[in-house]
C-alpha cells in the first residue's frame, strides 16, 4: 500500500471563486495529488480544501498553495466571522495509509521551515508538530487574530518556529499534523447569535462538554440565521448524532429549532453509518449491507 498523506488547507477567501480556482490550479498543477473536495463560506470568508497524495507530492501543492494565497489575499483588509491570522490561515497534515502521524510532523516541519524562509511568512507549528505543549492548539496560537500578531509574535513565549517577526499581507499561517477530523456545523432558526455562542460555549471540552469537540457560535449571513460551528477531532468519542441531539435540546431551551447541518469537507463512513444505526435503531447492521442501486 502506498503511503498517503492528505491536507487540509484553510484560506481566509470565502467570497471571490476566481481567486480560489487560481489556488487550487497549483494543488492540480502537482503529479501525484488528487483534489477531493473544496468548499466556500462567504460569511467566514473562508475555504476549506482537502487533497491526498505521497508525502512529497502533497507537501509541494500545499507550499504552491500557500505562496500563491500569499498573493491573492490582503489581510488588511480581510474582514469574515470567523477567527483567522494569515492568507493560509492553517494547513494540517493527515496521516491517511502507510504513514504515521510523527512522519506527518516531520513533513509540517519542512513545510513550515520553506515557508518562512522562501515566502518570508511567519509560520507556527502546531498539534503532533508544536516544539511546547502550550502551542498544540490552533485556537492559542490564533488569539489575537491578524490584527493582534504584530504585537504577540514580538513577545519571545510567542516568537514564529519559522520566518520573520514582522507581519505582512499575507499574516501568519499554522503548519501541523492532526487526525482526522470531522468540521460539522449546525444551523438554528433564529438570528440572535448569542444563542449560538452560548450552545457553543456549553458543548465544547474546555468548558466540560463532550470530550472531542471544539465549537464557536457564527451569525451566517447567507442563510440570515446562526451557526453552532464544531470541529470534531474523534467521532468515536464524541459522536455526530449526540452532537446534534444536543444541539437540539440546547436550542429548545431558547425556543429555537434546528433548520439543518453542514458536514464540510470530507467525512468518514463510519461516522454516517453510525449516525444511521442510531437514528433507526438498526440491529446487526454493517458495510456489507450498503449497496450501490445502478438499476
Amino acid at each position: 500500500m502506498p503511503k498517503l498523506m492528505e491536507c487540509v488547507p484553510n484560506f481566509s477567501l470565502g467570497q471571490d471563486k476566481e481567486k480560489l480556482e487560481q489556488i487550487l490550479n497549483q494543488i492540480r498543477s502537482v503529479p501525484g495529488v488528487r483534489l477531493l473536495d473544496y468548499s466556500m463560506d462567504a460569511s467566514q470568508n473562508r475555504s476549506v480544501t482537502t487533497f491526498v497524495g505521497e508525502p512529497e507530492a502533497v507537501s509541494e501543492a500545499a507550499f504552491l498553495a500557500i505562496q500563491e494565497a500569499a498573493k491573492l489575499i490582503d489581510m488588511t483588509v480581510h474582514k469574515g466571522e470567523h477567527p483567522r491570522m494569515g492568507a493560509t490561515d492553517v494547513c494540517p497534515f493527515v496521516p491517511i495509509s502507510d504513514m504515521t502521524m510523527d512522519e506527518c510532523a516531520e513533513y509540517a516541519k519542512s513545510l513550515g521551515k520553506r515557508v518562512g524562509e522562501e515566502l518570508n511568512i511567519p509560520v507556527y507549528l502546531y498539534e503532533a508538530a508544536a516544539n511546547a505543549p502550550y502551542r498544540k492548539n490552533l485556537a492559542d496560537i490564533r488569539r489575537g487574530e491578524y490584527e493582534g500578531m504584530a504585537e504577540k509574535m514580538k513577545r519571545p513565549e510567542w516568537k514564529p518556529n519559522f520566518g520573520p517577526t514582522e507581519l505582512g499581507t499575507a499574516g501568519v499561517t499554522a503548519i501541523g499534523a492532526r487526525p482526522f477530523l470531522i468540521a460539522y456545523n449546525i444551523y438554528l432558526n433564529t438570528t440572535n447569535i448569542s444563542v449560538a455562542k452560548k450552545i457553543a460555549f456549553r458543548i465544547r471540552a474546555k468548558n466540560g462538554g463532550f470530550s472531542s469537540i471544539k465549537a464557536l457560535g457564527f451569525m451566517s449571513r447567507e442563510r440570515a440565521c446562526v451557526e453552532v460551528s464544531m470541529n470534531m477531532v474523534d467521532f468515536k468519542k464524541s459522536s455526530l448524532y449526540h452532537a446534534f441531539e444536543f444541539i437540539k435540546r440546547e436550542a429548545e431551551n431558547y425556543g429555537v429549532t434546528v433548520s439543518e447541518s453542514e458536514i464540510v469537507g470530507l467525512v468518514p463512513q463510519e461516522a454516517l453509518l453510525d449516525a444511521a444505526k442510531w437514528y433507526l435503531r438498526l440491529h446487526s447492521f454493517d458495510n456489507a449491507q450498503i449497496f450501490e442501486n445502478n438499476l
